[in-house]
C-alpha cells in the first residue's frame, strides 16, 4: 500500500535524521547531532515499551496501568464501561503566575486542551483560533503564524511555556500539552507588546507516568503524518519523556509541499519533595513552499480555481530552524513560600523568499507579479525569576508575587527585492523566469535589552470577593545598526503597566470579575526590523483595556465565560503636518462581546463552543488609513461550534459548524473576503485497549470560501473538502 510505504519512509528519515541548513542563503549554520537520540525514537517507533521503573516519584500523578511488553495482536474488540475526555481546564499558571482557578482570573481565557488538539486533528495555530472567539489567523505571507487579536495584528505575541518565542515561523502542536489565549494587553505578565492578546503553548513534559504511543496520520493531497509520545520514571527522582513529529504533506494548493520535523527531549529530576528540577530542548526544522494565494479583482478575490498558483513556485520558498533549552527550578521552602526560576535559550534560523501577485487583476484580466527574498537569525536569552508568598493579615488573605524577568535578543536581518515586474495572464499565473535578488533593501544588527520587575497581589478581601493588583516596569533598550548606510540608532524606554481586577464569586460555581491593563509597543515595531531618525523619537504605542465579564460553572465538567470589552490603541503613527514628518496622534478602538463554553455535557458528550461580536475602527488617522476605516481580517460576527458525541463504547462521531462574517482584506477596506460557513465532521473507533482510529473531514460540504489573507492581493482561498485518517498505538 503506498501510504503505509511511504510512512515507514517517513519513520526511517526521522530516525537518521541529522538536520542542516548549511545550504541556505544567509550564512547561517545549525547542525544538530542526535545519534544519542536515536535509540529512543527506535524504541518509540518499534513500538517497544520503555523500561519499566521500580517506582514512580511521590509527587507525580497516579500513573495509568503499565504498557504491555508484547506485540498488539488484534482480535475481537472488547472494550468496557465509558471513555471521557475532558475539554475543559480547571486551572493554569500563566494568566497570574500563580496557579489559579480559571473562575478567579478577571479576564478572558481560551484554552485548548490537548484532546480537543487530537480530536479535531488541529496542527497548526491555524487550526486552534478558529475555536477560540476574538482571534483570527492571518496569511502571515504564507510563512509565519499572523494572528489578529481582538482587532491587532502581530507576528511576535507567542510564548512557550509563559516566555517569549517571537521569531516569525509556523509553530507545530506535536509537543503541547495545551494552547492558551489570554485575551487583552497582557504586559504586567507578558511584558511588552501583546496589545490583543498572548498565545501561549503548554509543552508536554516528563511527569514520571510510564506512556509509549505513536500515531499514524495520511490523507487527502498526500498527506503523511506520524508523531511518537514515550516517557517514563527511571528512579524514584528521574524521570524523561520524549516528543517527535515528521510531517511530508501536499496541498489542494498548485505545487505546493511542507515537510517539518521535531524531536522535544524533556527531564525531570526530583530530589526532594520540595525541589525540583525540569530540562527540555526542542529542535525543530520546517521547509515549504511560501503560497501568498490570489490576487482581487473588482473588490473581491479574483474567479481563479481554488488551487491556482500566483507566481513561481521554485522560488517561492520557506526554511525554519529552531532550537529551544530551557531549564526551570522549583524549590519549596515551606507551605507559604515558593520559589521558581525559569531560563529559555532560543536560537532562529529562517529564510524565505517568494515570486507572487503585486496587484489586482485588470480589466484585460492581466496583472504584475513582485519578487524578494529575506532572512532573520535570532538568539533569545530570558530569565525569569518568581518570589510567591501567601500570607494574611488579619481576616485578609493575600498571595504576593514578587518577580524579575532579564534578556538578552540578538538579531540578524536581510531583505533583498528585485526589479522583477512581468505582467502574467490570470489565466496562466505561473512565471517560471529567473529573478535577481540584487536590491538590497534591509541588512542591520539589532540588539535588545529587557530588564524587567513586578509586583502582583491577589488578596482575598471576603470569602466571596478577590482583588487582584499588579505592576510592572520594563526597561527596554534597542540599538539598531544599519549596514546599508552606515547608520546607527538606538532608544530606551521605561514602561510601566498596570493591572487591576476584581471577582465576586455570588455563588461557588458563578463569577463576575472587571478588568483594567495597559501594555506598550516600542517605535522599533514587534520584529526591530526598522529604526531611523524620525521613529527613534517616537513614543511606544499605547493598548488600554477596559473588560468586565462572568465565569459559570455550568457542570463539573462545563464552564462558560462571558467577556464585554473597550480596547483603545493610541500613539500610532500618524502623517506630520509638514511632508515627511511623523506625529503621534493616530488611534483605533476595538469593542466587543466574547462568548466561550467547553467541557462535558455529559460522560459521552464533549463541546466546544465560540462567538464573538467585534466592532473596530480607526479612530483618529493613522499614517496607514484615514478615521473611520475597519480593521482588516475582523469578521464582525464569528461563531465556532464541535460537538463529540461517544455514540458506544466503540464509537464516536464529532461534528463542527465554522461561521465568520464578511471581513476586508486589508486596512484599504478596498477588498471584501466573503462571508462562509463551513462544515467538520469526524468518526472514532476504538479497535482494543490500546488502538484507536479516527477520520476527520474538513470542509464536508465542499463550500467555497475564502479562510483569510495578507493584503488585498494575497488571499487564501479555504481548502475543499479534505479528509484525514489516523491510527493512535498506545505499547
Amino acid at each position: 500500500m503506498p501510504g503505509t510505504f511511504a510512512m515507514i519512509q517517513a519513520i526511517s528519515r526521522l530516525v537518521r535524521a541529522v538536520p542542516a541548513c548549511g545550504s541556505r542563503p544567509g550564512g547561517w549554520r545549525h547542525r544538530l547531532v542526535m545519534e544519542s537520540l536515536v535509540p529512543g525514537l527506535v524504541l518509540l517507533f518499534a513500538g517497544a515499551a520503555p523500561p519499566a521503573a521500580a517506582q514512580q516519584p511521590a509527587t507525580s500523578a497516579a500513573t495509568p496501568p503499565a504498557a504491555g511488553t508484547g506485540p498488539i495482536l488484534l482480535g475481537p474488540v472488547e472494550v468496557e464501561g465509558e471513555i471521557t475526555v475532558r475539554y475543559r481546564v480547571e486551572r493554569l499558571r500563566s494568566a497570574t503566575k500563580t496557579e489559579t482557578a480559571l473562575g478567579d482570573v478577571p479576564q478572558s481565557v481560551a484554552v485548548i486542551s490537548r484532546e480537543v488538539i487530537d480530536d479535531l486533528g488541529m496542527q497548526s495555530m491555524a487550526d486552534v483560533v478558529r475555536y477560540v472567539p476574538g482571534v483570527a489567523m492571518g496569511q502571515g505571507e504564507g510563512h509565519r503564524d499572523a494572528p489578529t487579536l481582538r482587532g491587532n495584528s502581530s507576528t511576535a505575541d507567542f510564548f512557550v511555556d509563559g516566555v517569549r518565542d517571537d521569531v516569525q515561523y509556523y509553530r507545530d502542536l506535536y509537543n503541547a500539552e495545551r494552547i492558551e489565549v489570554l485575551k487583552g494587553p497582557n504586559a504586567m505578565i507578558f511584558g511588552r507588546g501583546g496589545g490583543g492578546g498572548v498565545i501561549n503553548r503548554v509543552t508536554k513534559s516528563a511527569d514520571g507516568a510510564t506512556r509509549a504511543e505513536t500515531s499514524f496520520e495520511t490523507g487527502s493531497f498526500d498527506h503523511y503524518r506520524v508523531e511518537g509520545d514515550g516517557g517514563t520514571a527511571l528512579s524514584d527522582t528521574v524521570a524523561v519523556r520524549l516528543n517527535t513529529v515528521f510531517e511530508n504533506s501536499g496541498s489542494f494548493r498548485d505545487y505546493f509541499n511542507v515537510e517539518r520535523y521535531g524531536i522535544n527531549p524533556s527531564l525531570r529530576y526530583q530530589p526532594s519533595d520540595a525541589t525540583a528540577v525540569m530540562l527540555s530542548y526542542e529542535y525543530f526544522d520546517d521547509s515549504r513552499t511560501v503560497d501568498r494565494g490570489i490576487p482581487s479583482q473588482n473588490g473581491r478575490p479574483t474567479a481563479a480555481g481554488r488551487s491556482t498558483f500566483f507566481g513561481n513556485p521554485d522560488l517561492s520558498t520557506a526554511a525554519t530552524e529552531v532550537h529551544l533549552a530551557s531549564a526551570t527550578i522549583k524549590h519549596q521552602f515551606n507551605e507559604a513560600l515558593s520559589l521558581r526560576n525559569h531560563t529559555l535559550f532560543g536560537a532562529y534560523d529562517k529564510y524565505y523568499q517568494n515570486v507572487f501577485a503585486r496587484n489586482a487583476v485588470n480589466a484585460a484580466g492581466n496583472l504584475n507579479l513582485e519578487a524578494y527574498n529575506a532572512g532573520t537569525a535570532r538568539e533569545n536569552l530570558f530569565n525569569q525569576t518568581d518570589l510567591t508568598w501567601k500570607i494574611a493579615t488579619g481576616p485578609v488573605a493575600h498571595t504576593l508575587l514578587v518577580g524579575l524577568e532579564v534578556g538578552r535578543q540578538w538579531t540578524d536581518n536581510f531583505r533583498n527585492n528585485s526589479a522583477f515586474n512581468p505582467v502574467v495572464s490570470a489565466a496562466n499565473p505561473v512565471n517560471f523566469a529567473p529573478v535577481a535578488f540584487n536590491v538590497p533593501n534591509q541588512n542591520n544588527r539589532v540588539a535588545v535589552d529587557v530588564a524587567a520587575f513586578y509586583l502582583q497581589d491577589q488578596i482575598a478581601l471576603l470569602p466571596q470577593l478577590d482583588l487582584i493588583a499588579g505592576l510592572r516596569y520594563d526597561r527596554f533598550g534597542v540599538d539598531f545598526d544599519n549596514a546599508l548606510n552606515g547608520l546607527d540608532f538606538g532608544r530606551k524606554d521605561g514602561l510601566v503597566s498596570p493591572r487591576a481586577g476584581l471577582v465576586y464569586r455570588p455563588r461557588e460555581d458563578f463569577s463576575v470579575y472587571a478588568s483594567y491593563s495597559v501594555s506598550y509597543l516600542p517605535s522599533s515595531g514587534d520584529q526591530f526590523a526598522a529604526l531611523d531618525a524620525s521613529s527613534q523619537a517616537l513614543k511606544p504605542e499605547r493598548f488600554e483595556n477596559f473588560e468586565i465579564g462572568a465565569k459559570w460553572e455550568i457542570a463539573p465538567a462545563l464552564a462558560a465565560t462571558l467577556a464585554l470589552y473597550q480596547l483603545d490603541r493610541t500613539n500610532t503613527r500618524a502623517p506630520g503636518p509638514t511632508a515627511g514628518t511623523i506625529v503621534l496622534t493616530g488611534s483605533q478602538r476595538s469593542r466587543g462581546v466574547e462568548l466561550d463554553v467547553s467541557g462535558q455535557i455529559n460522560d459521552a458528550w464533549q463541546v466546544l463552543a465560540g462567538y464573538a461580536y467585534q466592532d473596530t475602527e480607526i479612530t483618529g488617522t493613522t499614517s496607514a488609513a484615514p478615521v473611520g476605516r475597519r480593521i482588516a481580517l475582523v469578521a464582525k460576527h464569528g461563531l465556532s461550534l464541535w460537538n463529540k458525541v461517544r455514540i458506544t463504547p466503540m464509537w464516536g462521531a464529532g461534528v463542527g459548524v465554522i461561521h465568520q462574517d464578511d471581513s476586508f482584506a486589508s486596512i484599504s477596506n478596498a477588498v471584501t473576503l466573503p462571508s462562509f460557513t463551513r462544515i467538520d465532521a469526524a468518526l472514532f473507533v476504538t479497535l482494543g485497549e490500546r488502538v484507536e482510529g479516527q477520520i476527520n473531514v474538513e470542509n464536508l460540504f465542499d463550500q467555497k470560501y475564502f479562510a483569510t489573507a495578507h493584503n488585498d492581493n494575497n488571499i487564501t482561498p479555504g481548502a475543499p473538502t479534505v479528509y484525514r485518517i489516523g491510527l493512535k498505538a498506545r505499547f
